[in-house]
């Protein structure tokens, strides 16, 4: 080590895994049954590895995503590992191209693991590193209740709330509001009025039908309904929050700071929920809860708990963390939630390490 604590980046390891997924996620865009994961390691020349992961959707991506960070391996080769510089140079070679999309995703997952790097070096959690204390934070459980019926869904939920939480989520979308409400009415008699159900349309709705739906729904005791039609129609969202007596919750496909800046300025949703791959890694996130703190506006997180929860300890008006386990099988020490609260532990970084013999049962040659 430096006598600066400086380190040097000297490769990234990038491995594509498919991890099944414990419950198969069926949304209004189609059923989720495996977590396609890019797997980054970045090391060091003073032995310190950073390490991160990233959710690909859909197998058609991961193979992608890892490749375009294979890439970028000798251009990071020999930088210091310095997230903001790291991320001004690699934003100005794809200034013409864009950031969004597979170049998004990858320039994200080097700043998280660059993050992480800086945290391990600095012997803090990243939560401290962003000048954060180690909060116990409230955690909603997104794992499952697809589209799955009235008959399967309160089972289901109660499993759910079973694992130890007070809040979880249930997904809408059915082809006609008179299923969503027999589904959400069925959840709410399975889990009673002391846990929150919160939903998740997907983007499934026009903007006239999310208007019809979100009036029928206003008294169902729903605690917010999230992306009911195409993400990007802010002007739209704008119209349907207008209509709604149930909070709108929407950012999980905000692609990085500025797309949050003009749906703040539509108006477009009470609550947000960026997502820390779209929103740009851990520097992009700080700079959308800056965003969110000007604007008074609650931020709740999307995805990644494990790096996610860190970035919501550092955030001004931090809502709920999402808690899924799509990673837990490939980690050496998967998230645990307690009576609805997921801890910071007291560890260097975010804590991510893999479980190796996991990772070489799911690998994606």
């Amino acid at each position: 080590m430096s006598a600066s604590g400086q380190l040097t980046i000297s490769r990234l390891n990038v491995r594509a895994v498919h991890v099944p997924m414990r419950l198969p996620l069926q949304t209004s865009s189609g059923t989720i049954r495996i977590a396609p994961l890019a797997l980054i390691d970045l090391h060091t020349d003073e032995g310190v590895t950073g390490r991160t992961y990233l959710f690909c959707y859909t197998p058609l991506i991961l193979k992608p995503v890892c490749q375009l960070l294979k890439n970028l391996e000798p251009v990071l080769r020999g930088m210091s590992v310095a997230p903001l510089e790291i991320n001004h140079a690699l934003h100005s070679r794809f200034r013409l191209l864009g950031a969004k999309g597979v170049v998004g995703m990858a320039l994200a997952g080097i700043d998280m693991a660059a993050w992480d790097a800086l945290a391990i070096v600095e012997g803090q959690p990243l939560a401290r590193a962003l000048g954060a204390g180690l909060l116990d934070l409230s955690a909603y459980n997104s794992c499952g209740l697809g589209l799955i019926g009235a008959d399967l869904a309160p089972a289901e939920a109660e499993a759910l709330v079973a694992a130890g939480f007070s809040a979880i989520k249930v997904r809408l979308g059915y082809p006609d509001l008179e299923t969503d409400l027999k589904v959400v009415r069925a959840v709410k008699s399975a889990i009673g009025d002391g846990i929150h159900l919160m939903s998740d349309y997907n983007q499934a709705l026009s903007v006239p039908e999310a208007m019809h739906r979100v009036r029928a729904l206003a008294d169902e005791g729903l605690y917010w309904i999230e992306e009911p039609c195409l993400a990007h129609d802010y002007q739209g969202y704008a119209r349907v929050r207008a209509l709604s007596r149930c909070p709108i919750q929407m950012g999980e496909n905000w692609w990085g700071p500025s797309e949050m800046a003009t749906s703040i300025g539509f108006g477009a949703s009470d609550l947000g929920m960026p997502d820390a791959m779209k929103m740009g890694g851990v520097s992009g996130w700080m700079q959308s809860a800056a965003l969110a703190e000007s604007a008074g506006m609650p931020i709740s997180t999307h995805l990644f708990p494990e790096v996610s929860a860190h970035l919501l300890a550092a955030t001004p008006t931090r809502h709920w963390l999402e808690f899924v386990d799509w990673a837990s099988p490939i980690l050496a020490q998967p998230m645990q939630i307690q009576n609805g609260k997921a801890s910071i532990l007291d560890a260097p970084g975010t804590g991510i390490e893999w479980d190796e013999s996991a990772v070489s049962r799911y690998l994606v040659h």
